[in-house]
């Protein structure tokens, strides 16, 4: 409507000589208004296309996040889908748990009652242990005591002649024929009985051992026999027996001692040497600890 009334009013100016200052200016000014208004119509139009075109954009963005969130949206019922799955087991076993909670219960009473009793029997069989420890500790004191007295008491005698030594528990005086026998002899000699006397003198006191005397030979045949002596074995025996006397006449009781004859058959060397049978022929006075209370022990195990 302005547009048109402009255009008649400059067909008027031109067509009509006679106008108006007033009407002129009046004219001009409204012509520059809407020049004016053109002008801001414009810029209007130009911020309304760029915001139309900004919010086409925001709405494809928009429609790409919708289209990334509905895949996110399915995961998410997926992983949902099994969490209930797994819930519902685990509903199950615990159901089950609960309903078995009493037989569960008994059992654990059960099983802590028996471990109770196990461990009183393993604190006992430790005590046991223990005690037998300690017996065999001061057993094994008592061996080396008893070897070292005998030890001395021996000392005036070579060491090829007799040795005493501790195995398995025991003391061992080993005491050559040289020492105490003549070839094919059962009487000891001199220098013998006065080793025994020492011997007996120096355990006669020890009422807590037992003690085995064995006699041993080689393996050559005795050159003379008699009704009381037929070989080896006889002559081990009688030693043995001879050697007995002598350490009860000592002090040593009678009922602590036992005397046995080996002959050749339990040799510590080669009898095909002179050297070896010599070593052969000897006898072993062999001292054990009394293991009664150790015995006691095991047996009301």
């Amino acid at each position: 409507m302005k547009k048109w009334t402009l255009g008649y009013i400059l067909v008027a100016g031109l067509t009509v000589s006679c106008v108006t200052q007033k009407k002129y200016d009046d004219l001009l000014s409204e012509k520059i208004q809407l020049e004016t208004d053109l002008t801001n119509a414009k810029d209007s139009l130009e911020t309304a296309l760029a915001r139309v075109n900004r919010l086409r954009k925001e709405a494809e963005r928009l429609k790409a996040d919708t289209a990334g969130l509905g895949e996110y949206i399915r995961k998410d019922r997926k992983k949902l889908a099994d969490l209930k799955r797994e819930y519902a087991q685990l509903e199950t076993y615990y159901n089950n748990l609960l309903n078995n909670s009493g037989k569960l219960t008994r059992d654990l009473a059960e099983q802590q009652e028996r471990l109770l009793a196990t461990r009183e029997m393993l604190e006992e069989r430790e005590a046991k242990v223990k005690e037998l420890e300690d017996i065999l500790a001061k057993k094994d004191e008592a061996v080396q005591a008893l070897k070292n007295k005998i030890t001395d008491a021996l000392l005036n005698f070579k060491e090829n002649d007799l040795t005493v030594t501790v195995k398995n528990g025991k003391v061992y005086v080993s005491l050559a024929e040289q020492l105490l026998f003549r070839s094919g002899s059962t009487v000891v000699d001199a220098q013998g009985v006065k080793a025994l006397q020492q011997l007996g003198q120096a355990i006669k006191d020890q009422q807590d051992i037992n003690i085995m005397v064995e006699g041993h030979t080689d393996d050559v045949p005795i050159s003379r026999t008699s009704q009381y002596m037929k070989d080896n074995w006889d002559l081990s025996v009688l030693r043995a027996t001879s050697i007995i006397r002598i350490l009860t006449a000592a002090g040593i009781p009678a009922e602590r001692v036992t005397g046995a004859g080996r002959g050749e058959f339990f040799p510590v060397a080669d009898n095909d040497s002179s050297t070896g049978r010599q070593e052969n022929r000897r006898t072993e006075i062999i001292i054990t600890p009394d293991l009664d209370e150790l015995f006691e022990i095991l047996e009301s195990n």
